[in-house]
């Protein structure tokens, strides 16, 4: 009876402790899930770029350069939260938004009511630019997905470089080929430029073994770095934040175009404005880039 007992017990233990152990599991998965989640709303959030051809360059040293040469220049925008009875005002000259800086508070004339707002200097948040340079080899391709095989990595090697050495298949004579059986992956560099037609023609290309057909995924080699990084903030010479609009019965629109008329005006110290956006209710985002 006590042994009996004794092992009661002894199972009522365990089952607590698996039980524990699991929940301690479905945290951790919950956790993960987030953490992907998160993940997945950063890579949704990345915008789409048009790039814009800029120049072309003459080849260093008078011998022709099979690889391809480019450069992009990347220039963050930088968000700014616009509050409610909040305006941005931005103007053609620097000497405008300075001199209403420094005037501080100014009497607008909001159509059947008159509102004192304070002019405040923009503060941008940090941004970044960069340089990212990027070289597409003349003479060297990558190739994924190569089957796994029980063969010597030799005897995989072989079979590679017979298939890519063959013009039929956009390949050329190998210089020299390196395989990596752990990724499945190889570096085939060619003694001439022609050999990388396959990774411009094929994404994926049929590769035979043992008589069996496998797709294997070809690209171009490339090689990229950064340069010229630049993180930069400070106060915006051209745009003035605005405080303290008053509410009225106008509607967003209205209000913006006689706050535009005001600080328009040279008697009131004003000038050309560029952009303007004004918040009767609710916050929105305005975003700024460098000036060029």
């Amino acid at each position: 009876m006590f042994n009996f007992a004794f092992n009661g017990f002894y199972v009522q233990t365990e089952l607590s402790l698996i039980n524990e152990e699991n929940t301690e599991l479905k945290r951790e998965i919950e956790k993960l899930k987030e953490d992907l989640a998160k993940c997945n709303s950063i890579k949704k959030k990345v915008p789409e770029m048009k790039m814009k051809f800029m120049e072309m360059k003459d080849m260093k040293d008078g011998y022709p350069d099979t690889d391809i040469h480019c450069v992009f220049y990347v220039n963050t925008k930088i968000p700014f939260k616009l509050k409610k009875n909040e305006a941005l005002l931005t103007f053609e000259e620097e000497e405008v938004a300075q001199r209403l800086t420094k005037m501080g508070e100014h009497t607008v004339n909001l159509d059947s009511k008159i509102t004192n707002v304070r002019v405040e200097p923009f503060a941008l948040e940090m941004g970044i630019k960069f340089e990212l340079h990027v070289t597409i080899s003349g003479k060297t391709i990558n190739v994924s997905e190569i089957p796994e095989l029980s063969i010597p990595d030799d005897w995989m090697r072989d079979k590679l470089e017979l298939h890519f050495c063959k013009p039929e298949h956009g390949g050329g004579e190998i210089e020299n080929l390196e395989y990596d059986k752990m990724s499945r992956r190889a570096v085939i560099t060619f003694f001439r430029p022609e050999g990388t037609h396959c990774s411009v023609l094929l994404m994926e290309c049929p590769f035979v073994v043992n008589g069996k057909i496998n797709l294997v995924s070809v690209s171009p080699s490339t090689e990229k770095h950064l340069e010229k990084l630049q993180v930069c903030s400070g106060i915006s010479k051209k745009t003035i934040l605005l405080k303290g609009i008053q509410e009225t019965d106008e509607d967003e629109e209205s209000v913006q175009d006689m706050i535009e008329i005001h600080f328009q005006k040279p008697s009131n110290g004003g000038g050309e404005i560029a952009n303007i956006k004004y918040v009767s209710k609710g916050v929105t985002w305005a975003y700024f880039e460098e000036d060029t």
